[in-house]
C-alpha cells in the first residue's frame, strides 16, 4: 500500500538531506574497511541509490525494478570490495536509514501504525534489493575470474596489498618481469566504465592496469608522462621501483592521492606534503602551540594566516606573493607584521633562518586554514 502524502514528504526530505546521506555514508564506512577503502563519492552513489530504490517502494510497492542493484553489486566485484564487506556496510546504512525515518515520521505527527507498516514495506523492498546485489556481485565475480584481465587485477592485489608477493611464473604470465623496475600509477577513478577509458590511455606506457581499492591503479613499464586525462582526473604517478618495494610505495601514491587534486602529479613533488599528513596529532599539537592566538572564526585573522602561506610558497618574497594575491606588497608586509604581533612565527622577507623553521610555519598555517 502506498505510503501517506505526509509520510512521503518526509521520506523525500530525508532523501534529500546532505546531513542525513552523511551520516548513512559513515555508517556504511565505519562497519566495513573495505568500503571505507573506496572514494567517498563512490560511497554516496550506493547510498543515494538505496534511498531512491526504499522511496520508490513506498511510492508503488508493486513494481520493482532490480536491474541497478544488480550493476551496483557487479561494480563491487569489480572494485574488489569482498561481499562480506559490501552487506556489512548496506546492512549497516539500512538499520540508520529507518532510525531517521522512524524519527522525523513521528516528529511530522504520523500514527505510529502508518509509520511501522511503510518502514516493513520498504524493508521488504530493500531486503529484496540487497538480494539482488548479491546476485550481481556473484555474476560479476565469477565473469571476471573467467578472464585474463581479472587474473592480472588480481595478480595486481596480491602484489600491491598482501604480504606475500606472487611467483614468478605469475608475474611472466600476467607480462611483468620478476627482475623489472614498474612506476607505480594511482588514480581517482572508481566508476568501472570510466577505469576502461584511463587504462586504455596507461597501456601505451605497457604494463598491468586494474582496480585495486576502487581505483584505476597498474604498473607501467615506462612512467607515464603527457598521458591523456579527463576532467577533474587525478593520477599520481611514482618513479620505477623495484617489484619487492612497490607495495610501500603503493601506499604512498594512495596517501598522495587522497591529498593532490586533479591533474597528473610526480609523487616526489609531494614528498613533503604526505609526510607531513601522515602525523596529525603532531600537526594539531604544533598549530594549538604556534597558532593558538587566531580566532578560527576571525575573518581577519584567516587573511593574515593565508598571506602568510602564499609568502611562504614564494620564497618568503614580498613581491612575487603580492602579485599572486593581488595586493601591494605594503599590504603583505603589514599583514605579516600583524600576524608576528599575534604569534612566534618570524617571516621576514628573504630569511636565512632554518628550512625546518619555514617548514613548522608552513605546516601550521595549512593546518589551521585546512582544518577550517
Amino acid at each position: 500500500m502506498p505510503a501517506s502524502p505526509l509520510l512521503r514528504q518526509v521520506l523525500d526530505a530525508m532523501a534529500a538531506d546532505d546531513t542525513v546521506v552523511n551520516e548513512l555514508v559513515k555508517a556504511a564506512r565505519s562497519q566495513s574497511p573495505a568500503v571505507a577503502r573506496l572514494p567517498e563519492a563512490e560511497n554516496r552513489r550506493h547510498v543515494q541509490f538505496l534511498l531512491s530504490a526504499a522511496l520508490r517502494a513506498t511510492t508503488n510497492p508493486d513494481t520493482a525494478d532490480y536491474t541497478t542493484a544488480e550493476a551496483l553489486g557487479a561494480d563491487r566485484a569489480a572494485q574488489g570490495v569482498p561481499l562480506t564487506d559490501l552487506l556489512r556496510g548496506v546492512q549497516a546504512g539500512r538499520t540508520l536509514a529507518a532510525r531517521f525515518a522512524v524519527e522525523r515520521a513521528r516528529a511530522a505527527g504520523l500514527p505510529d501504525d502508518v509509520i511501522l507498516e511503510t518502514i516493513l514495506d520498504a524493508e521488504r523492498y530493500t531486503g529484496a534489493l540487497e538480494r539482488h546485489i548479491v546476485k550481481g556481485y556473484h555474476a560479476a565475480e565469477i565473469d571476471l575470474w573467467r578472464t585474463v584481465r581479472d587474473a592480472r587485477t588480481q595478480l595486481l592485489r596480491t602484489l600491491l596489498l598482501a604480504g606475500h608477493p606472487p611467483t614468478p611464473e605469475e608475474l611472466r604470465q600476467a607480462g611483468l618481469r620478476p627482475e623489472g623496475r614498474y612506476s607505480c600509477v594511482v588514480s581517482d577513478v572508481s566508476d568501472p566504465a570510466r577505469a576502461r577509458t584511463l587504462e586504455q590511455a596507461l597501456l601505451e606506457f605497457g604494463g598491468v592496469y586494474g582496480l585495486v581499492e576502487g581505483r584505476l591503479t597498474g604498473l607501467a613499464a615506462r612512467p607515464p608522462a603527457g598521458v591523456a586525462l579527463a576532467d577533474g582526473v587525478l593520477v599520481v604517478v611514482a618513479p620505477p621501483a623495484a617489484l619487492s618495494e612497490l607495495r610501500e610505495v603503493h601506499r604512498l601514491c594512495t596517501a598522495a592521492a587522497r591529498i593532490a587534486g586533479p591533474g597528473h602529479h610526480d609523487l616526489t613533488e609531494l614528498a613533503g606534503e604526505i609526510a607531513l599528513t601522515a602525523q596529525p596529532l603532531l600537526a594539531d599539537l604544533l598549530t594549538a602551540g604556534v597558532l593558538g592566538a587566531l580566532d578560527p572564526a576571525n575573518a581577519f585573522h584567516r587573511e593574515l594566516a593565508a598571506t602568510a602561506l602564499a609568502y611562504l610558497d614564494h620564497g618568503q618574497r614580498l613581491r612575487p606573493t603580492a602579485e599572486a594575491l593581488h595586493l601591494h606588497p605594503n599590504t603583505v608586509r603589514y599583514r605579516l607584521d600583524r600576524l608576528a604581533e599575534l604569534t612566534p612565527l618570524a617571516l621576514t622577507e628573504n630569511s636565512c633562518g632554518r628550512v625546518l623553521d619555514a617548514v613548522r610555519s608552513w605546516w601550521a598555517l595549512h593546518h589551521w586554514l585546512g582544518d577550517r
